[in-house]
């Protein structure tokens, strides 16, 4: 394992955010920030992505604080505005945040803390999905579920240790730049892809419990089938550039999604033409469906009331549209 020299006791701290059509919750982010307590010097650089909703000129307005920086990404895309954003940072611990996540108080610290004794190149905890409207909340229930999003502890949380990603990170810049930050060719599963490269590079990933973000999933279901299809086709993008990461967890969505899609089909033809054999295979797709029902009931005490009604859509909006996306892959 590489060896990172020692931080001191209160090291300057950069926060760099990637913002795109964030104008609703831009302000209060960054304000959490600057309110996080941490009693060393704290700047904020933000990366904004050309937008639609106002963006632009809420970032302007806090860029008038001197502890906040702003730094064009005409892309928009993720990849590139951190690596710009880290890029015009003045300081060696580079924390990232997102334009609408509010960063709790002390989580400067806690970081800063888990750097400095473990030696990490990146420490982070996990997302605390929330939500307001019963679908958000099944949505939010769900990905921190084993039978939402599999056992990732940076989504449902574990003990402290070595891990393979955590959620947003709090790095070393010596780390980030010899592995050369932040790959721009990643659209999504940006982080999980850097973090593999540091791993792979020598350096540790550590996983802290205590730094635990909010963060609010899509509410409705058109928002979510699109974000998961996504997801799925840049898993298997990772997939194809590091081969080694292939696992039973991220083959179960695709595996489960041609089963269902195969059995109903031919199911339905068995069923038209009178081939009993054919006609068996809906019990693929029956068998799923039970399987989502059964899933939905454990999670139902969680869930609560009309968020539970919603767990069965839920699930399997994240199963089958994760799977579909893997099975079409980048194009």
């Amino acid at each position: 394992m590489i060896s990172l020299p020692p931080l001191p006791a209160l090291p300057a701290v950069s926060v760099v955010l990637p913002v795109r059509a964030e104008a609703a919750h831009l302000h209060a982010s960054v304000r959490s920030v600057l309110m996080a307590g941490y009693r060393g010097e704290v700047e904020v650089v933000m990366a904004v992505a050309p937008s639609t909703d106002g963006t632009e000129r809420v970032a302007a307005a806090l860029a008038d604080d001197p502890r906040v920086t702003l730094v064009a990404n005409p892309s928009g895309l993720t990849a590139e505005a951190l690596n710009a954003a880290i890029s015009t940072a003045r300081h060696d611990v580079i924390v990232r945040m997102d334009g609408h996540a509010l960063m709790p108080r002390g989580y400067l610290d806690l970081a800063v803390d888990a750097l400095r004794t473990t030696g990490a190149a990146n420490v982070g905890g996990r997302m605390v999905p929330e939500g307001s409207s019963p679908f958000q909340r099944a949505v939010a229930v769900a990905m921190s579920s084993v039978w939402g999003l599999g056992g990732a502890g940076h989504r449902q949380g574990g003990v402290a240790g070595r891990t393979e990603s955590v959620y947003l990170g709090a790095f070393r810049r010596e780390a980030l730049e010899d592995v050369g930050m932040y790959d721009p060719h990643f659209v999504r599963a940006q982080d999980w892809e850097l973090n593999k490269r540091l791993r792979d590079a020598g350096y540790t990933v550590w996983f802290v419990p205590q730094m635990q973000v909010p963060y609010f999933p899509r509410a409705t279901w058109k928002e979510l089938s699109r974000q998961f299809f996504s997801t799925g086709q840049w898993r298997r993008e990772v997939i194809g550039y590091h081969p080694g990461t292939r696992s039973a967890r991220y083959l179960a969505a695709p595996i489960a999604t041609i089963a269902v899609a195969v059995g109903l089909v031919l199911g339905v033809l068995g069923l038209a033409v009178g081939a009993a054999w054919l006609a068996s295979l809906l019990a693929l797709p029956v068998a799923y469906l039970l399987g989502v029902l059964g899933a939905s009931a454990l999670l139902a005490e969680r869930a609560g009331g009309e968020a539970a009604l919603r767990m069965p859509l839920v699930l399997a909006t994240m199963h089958l549209a994760w799977g579909a996306g893997f099975l079409r892959g980048v194009r």
